[in-house]
């Protein structure tokens, strides 16, 4: 395998694991501000997902109709909001516990 299809899987495989580190609690998208984005939705299993996670970033409005800037969670995972105790990005950065969502 050449660098550059070695440099490609390790992409591949770090986009991966930080997907899969997601719980889908739904807090970075404003669920337990009690105004979240409009696109965010409960699945069948009980965990949030959006509804548009490729086309996400950007302008967004909450499902009151307020706009906010919906950007990569790496930017940020050093604040803190409501919910974010529960965020397992956030865990992963800082060594914090994550409960579990009921």
């Amino acid at each position: 395998m050449n660098e550059e299809a070695s440099y490609e899987l390790y992409l591949k495989k770090s986009a991966e694991h930080h997907e899969a580190l997601c719980k889908r609690c739904g807090a970075c998208c404003g669920l337990f501000e009690k105004d979240p984005c409009s696109e965010l939705v409960c699945g069948e299993d009980g965990r949030y997902y959006c509804r548009i996670y490729e086309d996400r970033f950007g302008l967004r409005r909450t499902v009151h109709g307020n706009e906010f800037l919906c950007v990569p969670v790496r930017n940020v995972i050093s604040g803190s909001w409501a919910g974010s105790y529960q965020c397992a990005y956030k865990r992963e950065l800082t060594g914090w516990r994550v409960y579990p969502v009921k």
